[in-house]
């Protein structure tokens, strides 16, 4: 297995950010070129992980059962009323006597 050849754009692009994460520190430009060609070393002999399947879907329902009510029915104007609230009907006069 060879390691794949790492041209000095790609060190230089990488001691670039090295530099911009360090605030651009004055006179340390080797420093960031050696200790980006080490990650980049590092980074090339590390093993590369394969890509994960997505799950399968779960298997569609039969196009009978979709057909047959699958779907939940709206609910009516009725049952909407019934479901309001006491306080906001108006009270009933008191009978007399």
């Amino acid at each position: 297995m060879s390691t794949p050849q790492i041209d000095n754009a790609q060190i230089a692009k990488a001691a670039f950010f090295l530099w911009l994460d360090e605030g651009r520190p004055a006179g340390q430009d080797r420093d960031h070129w050696f200790r980006a060609t080490e990650a980049l070393k590092n980074a090339a002999a590390a093993p590369v992980k394969p890509a994960r399947k997505p799950r399968a879907k779960a298997a569609a329902k039969p196009a009978a059962a979709r057909a047959t009510g699958a779907a939940k029915p709206k609910a009516s104007a009725k049952t909407k009323a019934a479901t309001k609230p006491a306080a906001t009907r108006k009270p009933r006069k008191p009978a007399e006597n």
